[in-house]
This record gives C-alpha cells, structure tokens and sequence, in this order.
C-alpha cells in the first residue's frame, strides 16, 4: 500500500494527476470531483464539492451571525477560557480520547509536499514551475542538499541550545549551553528531510503520515500539543516510533517556549484546524514564531475554518467571543477565516503564498433530510530562499490583497 501511495504522491508532485490549483483558482480533484448538477439528487451523496452560494444564502448566513454574536460573553469569562485553555482541551481527550476525529487520509491528497522524494524526482520536478499551476514538492526540498552544510552550522543558535522541557530531560543543559549545538543532542538530527505537525491531539495526522514514512528513514516527523493528554495518547499509541517521531509538549502562544530543534531546519509545517482555536490576538505571533522554523524553501500547510461555515452558524447566543471567534459548550474555541485574513497572516510573517483557496462543500444527512453547508480555507506558504528579496513583494501583496 505505501509503494502505490508513493507512486501517487510522485505523479502528482510532476503533475500527470489532477489536483487542488492555486490562490484565487477553482479547485479540482482528487478531492473536489463531486459536483452537484441536478438539485433533485443532492440526497444521493453525504459530500458535494464547489458548491456555489446564492445571494439568499450568503445573506442568510450573514444575518445568523449578526445574531448569534449580538450577545458577549462577558470579559471575566474571556479571561477564563484564555488562561485555563489547556485545560479545557485536556479534559476534551480524557473524555474522548482518540475516538472523536477520524484520520486525516486525506492529507497527503491534498499536500502531497508533506513527503520527501528521491533526488531523481527531485531533478525532475525540480522544473516545474509554482506559477505554472504545478504543486511542486521538490521546491520544498529541492535545495536540501546545497542547504546541508548551511543548516548544520545553524545548529549552534541560541534557541537550540535551550533546554526543551520534561520531554527532554535526559539532555545535558550544559552541553547544550556550550557551544554549538552538536547534532546528537536532539531527536531527528541525522534526519534529512523534517516535518513538524503542530496541534497534533491524538495523531489523527500523525500515524497517517507516520505509516507512509515508514521506508523513508531518513525522514523524521516531529507533532506537539499543548494538551499533555493528547501528547500521551500519541506516545502510547501502537504505531509510534521514536526512532521517526519525536511527540511533546508545547504551547505555541509561548514565544520564550524553545522547540527541542534549532530553528531553520523544517521542511513541512502542517497548521491543521489548530490556529482557529487560539484568541485572534496571538495569531500573528504564533505565525511569525513557526515560520522560523523553516528552513529557505521551506512549506508551511493550512485548513481551517472558513467564515460562514456551518459549525459557526449553529452557536447560540451567548458563545460568542469576539467578532466570529466562539466558545463551545466544553470550553474550547474556534475561530471563522476569511482567506483575506489567511493571506494576510502568513504574508506578513515573510512566506510567500502559493496557495489560499476557500473550499465549500455541501453535506448531507440523507437519513434526516438535512442540508448544511461547510466552508473550509486551505493555504500553501514558502519561506523564500532569499528572505531579503522578499520586502517589496510582501509590502505590495498586504497593499493590493482584498
């Protein structure tokens, strides 16, 4: 099965299959090839792709949360969910364990990028273009090799030389507080190519991308939460590797927090459906904090929320926040992108985007007769080779986006 997913991924990077297109695009397969042309048979699938909203119901929509967000929760409580955030998702995974998402199969579909290839893929992918409509893998890695004596020599910064917490106890401090950071002392150091989920709750991610790596060993795969629960229910699961993954504690709103890795030597960053739940305030800081990580060329993946999306319809009054950012019943939250704001967020933290589409689908409940509409926006974002070539094009792209 690993063999035919890595032919897949390697058709797809070199764009002999169909697949998601780029800012501003219309979506297609693999996973946008359900389209709904006859309204008399929208009960024959659970899932419809693209679908198109009318007038009415973006009005319709708009007008449900002006309602459900006339009322506030009052700042006492705000304050509440914001300090005790953590705590809150804790008792979510006690209480539900791995047994409330599905795994996310669907990733390496929609980011085939999140795997390596082999050098001779890498060559040939290596000329195709981003502005060509190609999702290009190898640009995420294509300058691994001329990058190796670059990123070893990184190892000696100040952020990787910290201590990273109970995860890592068995480090030396004063080793790594001595001089450079020697590869050894941190988990995937002889790793060649990096993948870092962040919000990773019980692997839903992790063990979908774990099982491909498994023949790639000189790939690693790091995944945190800020839930030591879920980090718990991820080491203790039966296909966790420590030798390929590193799971550990960490609160990402924490910018003093050090990661158990140098900065700068990230392949991948996987953001799926976690910015959502931090307060609006701190995004942009954990934003900036994560692009850092990356290495030049590096890929930084988005899903979330999109604004109007059914689950933000179906809050009640009371549960509001702050302008689209909600409080559910158990204490965590969630937030409702726009893709202006998505743009905006990653831009300024110096990636280039390479991606940024809303994706609404229609699904359905054929046995109660229900129709809800969900609305999803999905980034791709580059750390540029050459940051400080980035300037103008950042200020200009902030300017002109809508």
């Amino acid at each position: 099965m690993n063999v035919i997913w890595r032919n897949y991924i390697c058709c797809l990077r070199l764009g002999k299959v169909p697949h998601r297109c780029h800012s501003g695009s219309h979506p297609v397969a693999p996973l946008g090839s359900r389209i709904l042309t006859d309204p008399a048979k929208v009960f024959e699938h659970n899932m419809w792709d693209h679908m198109q909203w009318s007038k009415e119901e973006e009005a319709a929509a708009r007008k449900k949360v002006e309602e459900n967000s006339a009322v506030q929760v009052i700042p006492e409580e705000q304050d509440k969910y914001e300090s005790e955030a953590s705590k809150y998702w804790d008792v979510f995974y006690k209480i539900h364990k791995n047994k409330f998402f599905k795994n996310r199969n669907w990733l390496l579909r929609e980011f085939p990028e999140i795997l390596p290839v082999d050098l001779k893929t890498k060559e040939n992918a290596g000329e195709l273009s981003w502005d060509h409509v190609k999702t290009n893998a190898a640009n995420c890695c294509s300058k691994m090799i001329e990058e190796k004596d670059h990123f070893k020599k990184s190892f000696g910064s100040s952020d990787g030389q910290r201590k990273a917490g109970s995860d890592f106890s068995n480090l030396d401090s004063k080793k790594l507080g001595k001089g450079p950071l020697k590869t050894e002392l941190f988990p995937g150091s002889r790793a060649t190519f990096r993948i870092l989920e962040v919000g990773c709750g019980a692997g839903n991610s992790v063990f979908p991308i774990l099982n491909t790596l498994q023949n790639t060993p000189e790939s690693f795969l790091y995944c945190c939460d800020f839930a030591s629960g879920a980090v718990e229910l991820v080491k203790s699961h039966s296909s966790y590797r420590a030798a390929q993954c590193s799971a550990f504690v960490h609160d990402v709103c924490d910018d003093g927090l050090p990661y158990p890795f140098p900065d700068g030597i990230l392949d991948v960053i996987l953001l799926v459906f976690v910015l959502s739940s931090i307060h609006p305030g701190r995004m942009q800081g954990v934003v900036n904090r994560l692009s850092k990580l990356l290495k030049p060329g590096g890929m930084l993946f988005f899903r979330d929320y999109g604004r109007y999306d059914n689950t933000q319809l179906r809050f009640k009054k009371g549960h509001c926040l702050s302008e689209n950012f909600y409080v559910r019943g158990d204490g965590t939250r969630a937030y409702f992108f726009t893709k202006g704001e998505v743009h905006r967020l990653f831009c300024k933290a110096g990636l280039d985007e390479k991606q940024n589409l809303v994706d609404r689908r229609l699904q359905v409940n054929r046995k109660k007769q229900v129709k809800m509409h969900r609305v999803w926006v999905q980034g791709k974002f580059q750390k540029p080779l050459h940051p400080t070539q980035n300037n103008s094009k950042l200020v200009f792209s902030l300017l002109s986006h809508d």
